[in-house]
Order: C-alpha cells, then sequence, then structure tokens
C-alpha cells in the first residue's frame, strides 16, 4: 500500500487531498503543517510520496525538499500562482513535478500514480541489486503466477520418467528449463542430449535419433548409436518436436509406448531409459487438427504441458529479476562490465516488447555490458535505438487473465464501491439486480463493504 505525506499550512488543503486519497483505501496518508512537523512525520513514516507546499510557516518548501528526497520520497510541489519560477527551480533541485493552486484533484491522482510508477520502479531495481540465484527464479520471477510456474517445473524435476513438454515463444527459455528440470532429477548424474528436430533433413534426424547400421544409405560406413542410445539412463531433449517429419513420428511413438526401437537399416529391437523433454512454439493441437502432427504422439507427450509466457506478459518484476541474473551470468567474462542499471535505462527495459524473448534480453545487456565497461551503471544511452525509443505498452505488463476473471474483479470493485449495495451496483453495471445475485454466486464472491 503506497504511502503520502501531505505538508501545507493551510488545514483546508491537507483535509480535503487526505480525504481524497484515503477514500480509494489503496494509500496511507498523513499530515503536516510545518515544515518541522513534515521532516519528523516523513522520518518516521519514510513515505512513497510527499506532496509539499512551497510556503511554510516556519522554512521554505526548499528547505523540506532536500531533507525528504534523502529519504527517498518522490516529491511534488505545491504552489500559488505567482510562484512558477521557484517551483521550476524546485524541479531543478529534484521535485518530481509541481502543481499550481487550486489543485484539480483528478489532475492530482495521475501526477501521484506517475511519481508511485517511479517509487515502484526504483524498489524495482533496489531488487535487482540485492539479487540472489536459486531454483527456477532466474528464469521465472516470483509474482504469483510464477510461482506457481515454478512448483509445476519443480513437480516435475522430482520425477523420474515422466515425459514433459514445453510450449512457449522462440527464445522464452525452454532449453533452459529442460536443462533445469534434468540437472534437479534422479537422473542428473547421466547424460543429458539435446537435438534440434528443425535443424537436420528428416534422413540425418532418424540417423541422429535411433542411430545406424553399416551400409543404411550411401554415407553410413560404420554403425553409430543413436541419441537415444547416448543419452542411456538420462534425458533427451528434442527441440521444436513440432517440426518432427511425419515419418519419424510413429518411431518416436514407439518408444514413448516403451516398446523400443530399431537402428537405420538394423533388425534387433533395442530398449531406451531415456526420459524424454520436448519443446515447441507450435500450437501442436492446431498440427494435429491439420494433418501434420499425430494425435496419438501429442497425446503421449502432453503428459504434462508446460507453458512459458513470452516476457511481454510476465509482471515487471519477474522481468528484473531475470535480468539481474543475466548481468550476473555475462559478468563472468567481462571484465569492469557494469552490474547494475540505472533507473531511467530500467524503465525503457521494462517498456519494450522483447520479440525474440530471453534471448534477446540477453543480447541487449551484453552490448550494453560491451559498451558500458568502466561505467558504474548500464544507461539509456548504451541501450539500442528500439529499446530507447520504445513506448508501446507502458511500463505495465500485460498479464493473461480469462474474461471470467476479469468480469469477477470487476463485480467486485463495483460492489465495493457502493458499500455492497447490490441494487446500485447493478445499476451501474447495467444488469438486473437478480442477475448481479447470480453472478455473485457463480463467482463465490464475498460482498464487501469499505
Amino acid at each position: 500500500m503506497a504511502s503520502i505525506l501531505i505538508i501545507d499550512d493551510e488545514v483546508t488543503i491537507t483535509s480535503a487531498f487526505a480525504t481524497f486519497f484515503e477514500r480509494t483505501g489503496a494509500h496511507v496518508v498523513a499530515r503536516a503543517h510545518s515544515g518541522q512537523e513534515g521532516i519528523e512525520v516523513a522520518t518516521r513514516m519514510l513515505p512513497d510520496i510527499v506532496l509539499l507546499d512551497l510556503r511554510l510557516p516556519d522554512m521554505t518548501g526548499f528547505d523540506v525538499l532536500g531533507r525528504v528526497r534523502e529519504l527517498g520520497a518522490v516529491v511534488i510541489m505545491i504552489t500559488a500562482y505567482g510562484d512558477i519560477a521557484l517551483a521550476v527551480q524546485a524541479m531543478q533541485n529534484g521535485a518530481e513535478n509541481f502543481l499550481t493552486k487550486p489543485v484539480d484533484l483528478a489532475h492530482l491522482a495521475v501526477v501521484v500514480e506517475r511519481g508511485l510508477e517511479k517509487v515502484r520502479l526504483r524498489q524495482l531495481n533496489a531488487r535487482m541489486v540485492q539479487r540472489g540465484s536459486g531454483d527456477t527464479r532466474f528464469l521465472l520471477g516470483s509474482s504469483p503466477a510464477m510461482r506457481d510456474l515454478a512448483e509445476q517445473i519443480a513437480l516435475l524435476s522430482s520425477s523420474d520418467r515422466t515425459t514433459v513438454l514445453l510450449i512457449g515463444e522462440s527464445g522464452s527459455g525452454k532449453g533452459r528449463v529442460a536443462d533445469f528440470i534434468h540437472r534437479q532429477s534422479p537422473r542428473s548424474a547421466q547424460p543429458y542430449v539435446e537435438v534440434n528436430c528443425a535443424a537436420l533433413t528428416s534422413t540425418f534426424l532418424d540417423s541422429e535419433l535411433f542411430g545406424h547400421e553399416r551400409g543404411a544409405f550411401s554415407e553410413a560406413r560404420e554403425p553409430k548409436a543413436g541419441l537415444l542410445e547416448v543419452a542411456g539412463g538420462g534425458t533427451l531433449f528434442l527441440d521444436e518436436i513440432g517440426d518432427l517429419d511425419a515419418h519419424l513420428q510413429p518411431k518416436l511413438l514407439r518408444v514413448l509406448e516403451g516398446k523400443g526401437f530399431r537402428r537405420l537399416g538394423g533388425t534387433v529391437e533395442i530398449s531406451a531409459n531415456v526420459r524424454l523433454i520436448a519443446a515447441t512454439k507450435k500450437d501442436l493441437v492446431n498440427e494435429v487438427t491439420a494433418g501434420t502432427f499425430r494425435e496419438d504422439l501429442y497425446y503421449r507427450l502432453s503428459v504434462m504441458p508446460v507453458h512459458l509466457p513470452p516476457l511481454r506478459a510476465r509482471a515487471r518484476e519477474d522481468l528484473v529479476e531475470l535480468m539481474g541474473h543475466l548481468l550476473d551470468e555475462l559478468a563472468g567474462p567481462l571484465a569492469e562490465a557494469p552490474r547494475t542499471i540505472t533507473d531511467g535505462a530500467l524503465e525503457k527495459l521494462l517498456r519494450y516488447n522483447w520479440p525474440g524473448n530471453i534471448r534477446e534480453l540477453r543480447n541487449v545487456l551484453e552490448r550494453a555490458m560491451i559498451m558500458g565497461r568502466g561505467q558504474g551503471a548500464i544507461d539509456v544511452p548504451l541501450l539500442p535505438p528500439e529499446v530507447r525509443d520504445a513506448s508501446g505498452r507502458g511500463v505495465e505488463h500485460h498479464v493473461p487473465r480469462s474474461l471470467a476473471e476479469v468480469e469477477r474483479a470487476h463485480i467486485e470493485r463495483t460492489l465495493l464501491a457502493h458499500d455492497g449495495n447490490r441494487t446500485h451496483a447493478a445499476r451501474e453495471l447495467e444488469i438486473s439486480r437478480a442477475t448481479l445475485i447470480k453472478k455473485i454466486r457463480s463467482f463465490g464472491l464475498t460482498v464487501r463493504t469499505r
């Protein structure tokens, strides 16, 4: 919950501002009517935002400005009409913004929210500086959605044979998750073998996976064990499984059914003691519908599907934790490279959509670290133009939510705004009272009052 301190000698103003922000229930609000009182309250409270009048009875707003900024507060100056020049000077001394009296409360709310966004950004950056690695946090993060995903991956890691299907856009970290699952599994001491199904022709992929006997094809001068044999006792990671050739799909299906396989050109049945982890950026359900991917193979692969969201759909705190890990990962071979990011650069990084996901983010940070050797932190000029100029989604990230979730949250907020009065809430929602009651029951809502 955000905290706001209002410092103004006019009681009517502090009361009006406090009532306005307290009414939302989203802020802790304190008031002070002199400079010294404001400094004392700020020292105890450590507010996120300070609304500060320039003219106070015991000292100037400039005297207070420096003190409260040292405590980490974002300061918004309030001035009379004749004090514009002083307000500009205050901004030069570190104030975030200034407003003139009489203050429009709607505009004040917008200015405060912008200030709070800066506070949140600063807090996120501080968390990145205090970062530490462990579990899958470097890939996922600590938001509720990512914690749930991490628990799912941890369960899979403890399993010995369960087939895993990783689904996500290119660069979303599927290979890193596959490697993590293997390293945390009972098979961690055994081989981990990776093959990209889209990188080889059908014949060569057949040979790579299942091996071949001498003379199986023109280049097969010696018998060769396939990766299913090489990975014996361990894990085989099949990347881009959606591109697996049609004639290889039934052979892989037999392996998943525990029936073994034969080398290309061979007659001996070989059993496979291997755990399979597959990954794809394709929608395999669509591939099945189109007839390019076997339905029975899809069901065998999707015992435990794991959906990895793209970076643009992850929460800001998740992105910041990922950046922290990548900075640590890159710092080893890059001597004297900066390992922190300025607030301004972090804001730009959070605004960008990251179409290339983790792979693109890693490249951007590596480039900035190379160019910024000897500098204290990565700043905006070290970022590529497309990141510096990004303005698409804003700092807030899209968090995937179903339509039902959105409707439930909106009804809950509307009921709260009307102190639980169903009639008034239904009128605002433009539905009947009976319909509202039905939705309250279906969503399992508890009608609260403020």
